[in-house]
């Protein structure tokens, strides 16, 4: 016990777990060379907000074709992204874009569509290998140089399904796995990444990127990863929908791990159809042999789409985790809203709380789980790897090379959360550890906690469908000196068991978006769909970002609206890992 005090960490310093701080230099000149045809002056916006579905439909009717796309997005991430009000949600794009075009064009021309993403352009996260001229470095100089031998797994299916890999997004270094004080959205390979609403904000968690580009037309779809919230809460901070799928629903081979307990991979988009959409393409329908989590035994839907239903709030019952209200107000009150326009739509709600509140906010089970995975998992990919600097490497290896290369890798935050990380002995999983609990008594903790008497008992107690809950906060400040400024989230529950979970957009306050999760039991996905389409087409609360330097507020401010409040015996601060 002396060594867990010795360590003087406090609940915000156990699960802030952010990453990056800094608007770094140097995110242009990674980015590569732009094709030509990119090089415009004025940012494009005809193909603005159009939906997969609208894409096809063009492409089909000979209207448009996946070139266009194309050079439609790279438009936009030259003016808008990398220049004008500099997102910098991109890290690089792939040189080979408009050649992979302009060939699925020539096979639509055939009649050989390859699947629903024909032609449709996709970024994905800077932690997700894809065996071409691109680089993937989880935002660190530590991967870079010679690109993945091969594909991640769920790469190779979008590949399959006919999309277009446009490029890499910015991410929080390491996925937010770095230090305890940090800005979300930096990295030493990319710089900081900033939120369209306003530049000034910050865009929230280690899908940053991800989270950004989609919102801002820089492209149709694109892919994040999440371990504690980091699909969730990009998409609550940059109004688009973000689905965090069951673990084991999609393939992790291929993704730079935090912890294969708690890792997934699923999209952001601006709509639950576009998303679904994607869901049905990178889903693993047999084992894959490069995870274990996945598996052939389960009967898993041909297509998400069917499950999208205008009307899908009519008449289920959805519980109300009452647990995440009380402590942002403005998020409280158009919550409170969101849930008026579900009963009207038909919704029976029920107020729920979690049993464990205080020990999932504590975080003490989960951190111990994602520092012992994250030891030995970055070493088993570091194995994958050739000619970068940490290939074959260990974490031991990783800190000293940050250490080495403090100026890029450095120069805001620090690396506690690797030091932290390398102390645990992997090779006792029943022993205790720095922080107390051993590794398997955290495991079990974690599903008493989350699933149990969590989610599975919430769930049977009131015969719900699904529970919901505010996402996250308004979008913050990005503060470079003092971090990161979270507040409260409600992933960490799903996170711990590995639920999966749906954020979409329910409103705005002083002009920046703000998301409610739908969340379930494992593989729910179908369910959690329908849920939230209906509630997408009753509120219709995405709007397109309009990449303000700063908010305008109002002087007269909004007006106040006087709610129940429903205060949990504790402020919860999530890791969005």
């Amino acid at each position: 016990m002396k060594e867990e005090a010795s360590f003087g960490l406090s609940r915000r310093e156990i699960l802030k777990l952010g990453a990056g701080a800094a608007a770094g230099a140097g995110a242009l000149a990674a980015l590569g060379n732009l094709p030509a045809a990119a090089a415009t002056t004025a940012a494009p916006t005809s193909l603005n907000e159009m939906t997969i579905a609208q894409m096809q439909a063009a492409m089909a009717a000979g209207r448009l074709k996946s070139i266009d796309l194309v050079n439609f997005y790279l438009s936009r991430i030259q003016t808008i992204d990398q220049s004008g009000p500099t997102v910098n949600s991109v890290i690089q794009v792939n040189p080979d874009a408009r050649a992979i075009a302009t060939a699925l064009d020539a096979q639509r021309q055939a009649g050989k569509a390859l699947g629903p993403l024909h032609g449709i352009p996709v970024l994905l996260k800077d932690n997700i290998d894809t065996s071409d001229k691109m680089q993937t470095a989880a935002g660190s100089l530590g991967l870079v140089g010679t690109p993945a031998p091969r594909d991640a797994t769920m790469a190779a299916h979008l590949r399959d399904a006919g999309a277009v890999i446009l490029g890499k997004t910015t991410l929080s270094e390491w996925a937010n796995f770095r230090s305890f004080f940090s800005s979300s959205g930096w990295s030493g390979r990319g710089g900081q990444c900033n939120n369209p609403y306003a530049t000034d904000r910050n865009p929230c968690g280690s899908s940053s990127g991800s989270g950004a580009a989609a919102s801002a037309n820089f492209t149709a779809v694109s892919i994040g990863t999440e371990t504690d919230g980091s699909i969730v809460c990009p998409a609550n901070a940059n109004g688009v929908v973000g689905i965090k799928p069951t673990v084991g629903l999609v393939s992790r081979a291929g993704v730079v791990p935090i912890s294969h307990t708690q890792d997934t991979v699923g999209p952001h988009a601006r709509t639950v159809a576009d998303a679904a959409a994607v869901l049905t393409a990178i889903v693993q329908r047999k084992a894959d042999p490069r995870d274990p989590a996945t598996s052939s035994g389960r009967n898993l839907p041909a297509d998400y789409t069917t499950f999208l239903n205008s009307n899908g709030l009519m008449g289920a019952r959805i519980g109300v985790a009452r647990d995440f209200e009380g402590f942002s107000p403005h998020t409280d009150s158009i919550f409170e809203d969101a849930l008026t326009a579900m009963r009207n739509a038909g919704a029976t709600l029920v107020d729920v709380f979690f049993p464990h509140i205080k020990d999932i906010n504590d975080g003490t089970n989960e951190f111990v789980v994602l520092l012992f995975d994250f030891k030995g998992d970055v070493q088993k990919y570091f194995a994958t790897r050739v000619g970068v600097p940490l290939a074959n490497g260990t974490l031991q290896d990783a800190i000293n090379f940050n250490n080495a290369n403090a100026a890029q890798e450095m120069p805001f935050f620090a690396q506690e959360i690797f030091d932290l990380a390398e102390r645990f002995d992997i090779t006792r999983p029943d022993a205790a550890s720095p922080l107390g609990p051993s590794y398997n008594q955290a495991i079990a903790a974690d599903r008493l906690f989350g699933a149990t008497e969590g989610i599975d008992l919430l769930l049977q107690q009131n015969n719900l469908t699904a529970i919901v809950a505010p996402t996250d906060t308004p979008a913050w400040p990005t503060d470079l000196i003092n971090a990161d400024h979270f507040v409260f989230g409600s992933s960490s529950p799903a996170a711990i068991v590995g639920y999966p979970i749906i954020n979409v957009p329910m409103g705005f306050s002083f002009g920046v978006p703000v998301g409610i999760s739908f969340m379930g039991t494992a593989f729910s996905e179908p369910a959690l769909i329908t849920l939230a389409s209906g509630f997408e087409a009753v509120t219709h609360a995405r709007q397109a970002p309009q990449f303000l330097s700063t908010l305008p507020f109002n002087t007269k401010g909004e007006p106040s609206k006087t709610r129940p409040r429903h205060l949990p015996p504790g402020r919860v601060a999530p890791s969005h890992l």
